[in-house]
């Protein structure tokens, strides 16, 4: 059920809510500050088990905007610790997504119109697998070289270890929404004639190459998770089955959760919107390859929860926008179901 824990390795997941990672695009030369605290840290108030921190760059190219988090040097880990401690002070478990953003790199925040930064403004050239434009108006990324490719999977190792340092008990790797590693899987964005494109085998290399890596650096009896888009929803691109066969590999290769999304490779796809759309390929990734899996995407009432829960859809929720209309979301979600569940003591009188 929806408030039953959730053991992942060494980890007991107190309730199966989970908050999604969130960006905020708020930081500064990548570092965390007082909004990254008060938003995660009242997530954990609110009583999720899990608290996801935002996309954070493993290098400064690797950033979406140039206010996106970041862990790619060492002075940024400080900044984090303060918010590592909190979350698990409130019996929260403090998890990273770490990313690279690809061809969708160098923009400006959503509220600033989302459109490509010049080199003028700041801005920097792309590094993509092909030299494929997100969107027809944005300059052409630079297809990565097979050096930049070791250097891309050590980048992802270094924040690794930074991020076992600041405290985080839950690493995801983001291979989704269009940014790198998703780049990387579908082949309406890579094009590569190398040992990274074509075949599927190729084309989730590098993903996988990430992964041995990490598991090499990231303690083994800590969770390691990864966020894919199960289907592109365009004719041509990464689709389901090719998920459930990536999940099987990944799981054989120390993944522990399939954090299940969609989309985010392509613009102006039609996408059938409803409340839990993307369940299903979550529920059909856990039913054929036996990993674990995290339902996200229009979740937003407690027994629509309880339901993929306890119906074996999924093993985890993810809530996203829903946790940012209500951060208190776990608790009463609990007070619907007739749960009893933990409060802050500070919060206790209005239970």
């Amino acid at each position: 059920m929806l408030f039953d824990p959730l053991p992942i390795r060494s980890l007991v997941l107190k309730n199966r809510i989970a908050i999604s990672p969130m960006c905020q695009y708020s930081s500064e030369d990548g570092f965390a500050n007082d909004w990254h605290l008060v938003h995660l840290g009242c997530r954990a108030t609110g009583g999720a088990a899990l608290v996801m921190q935002e996309a954070t760059a493993v290098n400064a190219e690797g950033r979406i905007t140039l206010d996106d988090m970041g862990l790619w040097k060492d002075a940024q880990v400080d900044p984090l610790k303060r918010i590592t401690r909190f979350l698990q002070a409130r019996g929260s478990v403090a998890g990273i997504q770490l990313a690279h953003a690809g061809r969708k790199a160098s923009s400006t925040a959503p509220w600033k119109g989302g459109k490509s930064i010049s080199l003028k403004e700041g801005g920097w050239i792309c590094k993509a697998p092909s030299p494929i434009p997100f969107r027809v108006t944005d300059p052409a990324p630079a297809a990565l070289s097979a050096s930049e490719l070791l250097q891309v999977i050590d980048d992802f190792c270094s924040a690794t270890r930074r991020a076992l340092h600041a405290g985080f008990q839950v690493l995801e790797i983001h291979a989704a929404h269009g940014y790198l590693i998703h780049e990387f899987l579908s082949p309406l964005s890579n094009q590569r004639t190398d040992d990274y494109g074509g075949s599927f085998e190729n084309r989730t290399r590098l993903l996988v190459e990430i992964v041995k890596a990490i598991r090499r650096v990231w303690p083994e009896n800590l969770p390691l998770f990864v966020r894919i888009s199960a289907t592109d929803w365009a004719e041509g691109g990464w689709n389901i089955d090719e998920s459930v066969i990536l999940a099987s590999v990944l799981k054989n290769i120390g993944v522990d959760l399939i954090d299940t999304s969609s989309g985010g490779l392509v613009p102006n796809v039609k996408i059938p919107l409803a409340p839990g759309y993307q369940t299903t390929f979550a529920e059909r990734i856990r039913k054929e390859t036996g990993i674990l899996t995290g339902a996200v995407g229009l979740i937003t009432k407690a027994v629509q929860a309880e339901e993929i829960i306890s119906s074996g859809k999924a093993d985890l929720i993810l809530i996203a926008r829903e946790s940012l209309r209500n951060p208190n979301f776990p608790l009463t979600a609990a007070k619907e179901l007739q749960v009893e569940t933990a409060w802050p003591p500070q919060y206790e009188r209005a239970k």
